[in-house]
């Protein structure tokens, strides 16, 4: 038995049942098979107009398949016109599907991008049902956004490349600016260090020249007392010596 696979989950945009693909299927050119569904009658189309707008609605939207118990299956677009109650219908059920998913309502989300897409599918497969050039022209839209949208991602990415460039860059920046802080420290302290050591020696320098004039200045005191000392006892010998001639 062939893997299982499960089909696609639910989309708003309006499919016909699940057909079983033969190999005759295969080699067929693609055809709608919603061929029990009414057409308004203000409004029929021929088989080559239905033909032509069934081929550009699976060009637009190619139908889905997937192998279920060993036989593949497809699901193509409904080519039935769409009334007024089924955009109604659309746009209640894209609210509920919101509602469901829990979409954010502001900022990014892929949820309701998602689901915003497949209801623009669905107005685009509801307007080339009924005008195929219109239809063309939303498909042109359609890729247009889809092409900008992905361009923003894309800078996006790169801008978020950048970023975490340049912040790895400042990591290594700052690390580096870390270590030179580290030597700068360890510098400071050694020059504080060095600091320390020449005021020590001025202070012992000063002291010791302080001594030395202290020692000097007393050395002079005691120099000039004796010399003055010597002096006097010239001085009374000198008029000794002179008084008695008097």
């Amino acid at each position: 038995m062939a893997e299982r696979i499960v089909p696609f989950p639910d989309s708003l945009v309006k499919y016909n049942n699940p057909e079983l693909v033969t190999k005759q299927d295969e080699k067929a050119p693609l055809a709608g098979a919603d061929k029990k569904s009414p057409r308004p009658k203000t409004a029929p189309l021929t088989a080559d107009a239905k033909r032509e707008t069934e081929e550009v609605l699976n060009s637009i939207l190619p139908p889905r398949e997937w192998e279920e118990e060993g036989q593949l299956w497809r699901q193509r677009v409904s080519t039935t016109p769409a009334t007024r109650l089924d955009v109604v219908n659309l746009q209640e059920s894209l609210d509920m599907k919101l509602l469901q998913r829990q979409a954010r309502e502001t900022g990014i989300c892929p949820i309701r991008r998602e689901l915003y897409a497949q209801c623009f599918d669905e107005l685009i497969r509801q307007v080339t049902v009924n005008c195929t050039e219109r239809g063309l022209l939303l498909l042109r839209i359609r890729d247009e956004m889809k092409m900008t949208v992905e361009a923003y991602q894309s800078l996006y990415t790169s801008s978020v490349a950048f970023g975490m460039r340049k912040a790895l860059q400042s990591e290594q920046g700052k690390y580096d600016l870390q270590e030179d802080i580290e030597k700068l420290k360890e510098e400071k302290l050694e020059l504080e260090h060095q600091l320390a050591e020449l005021k020590q020696k001025s202070e012992q320098n000063e002291r010791r020249a302080a001594e030395i004039r202290e020692a000097e200045e007393r050395k002079h005191n005691e120099e000039v007392t004796f010399l003055k000392k010597t002096n006097q006892q010239l001085k009374i010998q000198l008029e000794g010596i002179i008084a008695p001639k008097k």
